[in-house]
C-alpha cells in the first residue's frame, strides 16, 4: 500500500498527539478525570471522527449478543458497523484492560465505508492506553483506601485498648462507625449468657429504644443466631411497618468472644444500597479487631458491680455507700441517712431456716428498690441490716420515705415481717462529720428497736 506525503506527515502528527496524550492520561490518578479527558483526547488526534464514550453501565443493560457494540464489550476485539443508509462507518472499540473492559468507544466515520488501517492502530494505542491510565488510578484509589482502613483500624484499636470504661468505649465506637460510614443507626446488643435476653449496650443510637425498631432487631437477631455469620442487606423492605422509617441499608456484624456468640452490631441507614461491599469489609475488620477491648470493657464493669454490690441483695456495698456520703458531703447542701434493721431476724431464721432469712432478706432489698429515685443509694450495711443514703433530701423528705418504706415491709412481706428504721440528717450549715452522721442513725435505730420495733425514729444535725 502506497503512502501519499500527506498522508504520512497527517500519521506523524497523530502519533506525536498520541504520545503526549499517554504521558498526560497516566499523570491522572483520578478515574472520573480520565473518563472525562477521554472524548477530548480523541476528537484532538482524529477531528475528522464522532465519538461517544459508552459507560459498563450502560452496556449492561442492553446486552444483545448481535450488536457489534456489546461484541466489542464482551470480547475485548474491535467490531465495525457500515451504515449503508449515509455511506458511513462506526467503529466499536473497547477500552480494555488486563481483568476487565471499562466501557466501549464509539467513533462514527461519517461519508466512508473503511477507517485507515493506521487510523485504527492510533485508535487501538490509545484505548489501550486510557484503559491501562483507569486500571492504575483505581489501584491507587485501592492503595489509598486500604491505607485509610488500616489507619482507622489501628486508632481505634489503640484508643479502645486504653483502658476505657465501658460507656466511653461504645461511645467512641459509635462515633467512628457514624462518620465512616455516614451512617443514620447504630446500634449494639448484648446476649445474657443463655441468649434468652438482649442488653442494649451504651452508644446505640436513640432508634433502638424505641418500639419500632423490635423488627429490626428480632430480624438480626434471629439470623445471627441460626447463622453466625454478618449480614449484608442492600434492599431491605420489611412488611409491613407503619408510622415509622423505614430503614434499607442494614449491616451487621456478629460480636465473638473465644469463638463465642456474645451480641452483634447493626449499622443502618433509610436509602438502599447506601453501603458498599467495601463498606461491610470494613466494618467487619473494624469490629474483629475491636472486639477484645469491647469484651474487656464488659469484663471490668462486671467487676466493678460485683465489687459495688452485694451478692445476694443486689444492693450496693458498704464501701459504695461509704464514698457516696463521702462526696456527697463535699459537694451537696444536705442529704438524709437512715439505718434498717429487720426485727425479729434470729427468730426467723431458727423457726424457718436460713434460706428463708435470705429470702426475707431479699424481698426488703426489693422494696427498698422501689421506694428510692436512681440517684439514691440502698445498700446491705452488715448482716440484717440495710441502709439507704439520699443526697440533697431534707430530713422531712426522708421521714417521709422512712415511714412510707416500713409501712409497705410489714403489708408486702411474706412471711410478714418489720423493720425498724434510725434517720440523721447533716447540711453545710452544721459542724457535722462523716462519722458522726453514721453515729447519730445508729442511736436512732437502737431507739426504735428499744422502744416497740416496727418505727421511724430521727436524730436531727449535730
Amino acid at each position: 500500500m502506497v503512502v501519499s506525503e500527506s498522508q504520512f506527515q497527517d500519521e506523524i502528527i497523530k502519533y506525536k498527539k498520541l504520545y503526549y496524550a499517554s504521558n498526560r492520561l497516566h499523570s491522572y490518578l483520578d478515574e472520573e478525570k480520565i473518563l472525562g479527558e477521554v472524548i477530548v483526547t480523541f476528537q484532538d488526534i482524529f477531528s475528522n471522527y464522532m465519538f461517544s464514550l459508552q459507560h459498563p453501565q450502560d452496556l449492561y443493560q442492553e446486552l444483545n449478543e448481535d450488536n457489534p457494540k456489546i461484541k466489542a464489550f464482551i470480547s475485548g476485539e474491535i467490531y465495525v458497523e457500515k451504515i449503508r443508509t449515509n455511506q458511513g462507518c462506526i467503529l466499536y472499540a473497547p477500552l480494555k484492560g488486563k481483568e476487565v473492559v471499562n466501557g466501549v468507544i464509539q467513533v462514527t466515520a461519517p461519508n466512508t465505508l473503511e477507517i485507515p488501517e493506521y487510523d485504527i492502530e492510533i485508535i487501538t494505542l490509545l484505548t489501550t492506553t486510557i484503559a491501562s491510565a483507569i486500571e492504575n488510578a483505581k489501584l491507587y484509589s485501592q492503595s489509598t483506601q486500604v491505607i485509610s482502613d488500616l489507619q482507622l483500624i489501628n486508632e481505634t484499636s489503640q484508643k479502645l485498648n486504653s483502658n476505657l470504661q465501658l460507656t466511653e468505649t461504645m461511645e467512641y465506637m459509635s462515633n467512628q462507625i457514624i462518620q465512616t460510614f455516614d451512617a443514620q443507626e447504630v446500634g449494639f446488643f448484648l446476649f445474657s449468657r443463655d441468649r434468652t435476653k438482649v442488653r442494649v449496650l451504651p452508644g446505640t443510637t436513640p432508634f433502638f429504644l424505641t418500639k419500632p425498631s423490635k423488627t429490626y432487631v428480632d430480624l438480626l437477631e434471629a439470623k445471627i443466631h441460626k447463622e453466625n455469620e454478618s449480614i449484608f442487606i442492600g434492599d431491605c423492605n420489611l412488611q409491613p411497618i407503619n408510622d415509622i422509617k423505614k430503614y434499607r441499608s442494614i449491616m451487621a456484624v456478629p460480636i465473638i468472644q473465644d469463638n463465642s456468640l456474645r451480641g452483634f452490631s447493626v449499622v443502618m441507614h433509610q436509602n438502599p444500597n447506601f453501603f458498599s461491599q467495601e463498606d461491610f469489609n470494613l466494618l467487619q475488620g473494624l469490629l474483629f479487631h475491636s472486639s477484645l477491648a469491647l469484651m474487656n470493657s464488659l469484663l471490668q464493669e462486671e467487676l466493678e458491680h460485683m465489687v459495688k454490690t452485694d451478692h445476694l441483695t443486689k444492693l450496693h456495698s458498704r464501701n459504695y455507700l461509704d464514698e457516696s456520703i463521702q462526696y456527697s458531703m463535699k459537694d451537696d447542701n444536705e442529704g438524709t441517712f437512715m439505718l434498717i434493721d429487720i426485727d425479729n431476724f434470729k427468730e426467723i431464721n431458727d423457726i424457718f431456716g436460713h434460706q428463708v432469712g435470705d429470702e426475707v432478706l431479699i424481698q426488703v432489698a426489693n422494696l427498698i428498690k422501689k421506694n428510692i429515685r436512681g440517684n439514691d443509694v440502698g445498700a446491705r450495711w452488715g448482716g440484717e441490716e440495710l441502709a439507704i443514703y439520699l443526697p440533697k433530701v431534707s430530713m422531712e423528705e426522708g421521714l417521709v420515705i422512712a415511714e412510707r418504706l416500713v409501712k409497705t415491709v410489714e403489708e408486702c412481706t411474706f412471711p410478714k415481717i418489720t423493720v425498724s428504721c434510725g434517720v440523721s440528717y447533716w447540711n453545710k450549715d452544721s459542724q457535722d462529720t462523716y462519722n458522726y452522721l453514721f453515729k447519730r442513725a445508729d442511736d436512732a435505730l437502737y431507739l426504735a428497736k428499744g422502744t416497740g420495733k416496727n418505727k421511724v425514729v430521727a436524730q436531727k444535725t449535730a
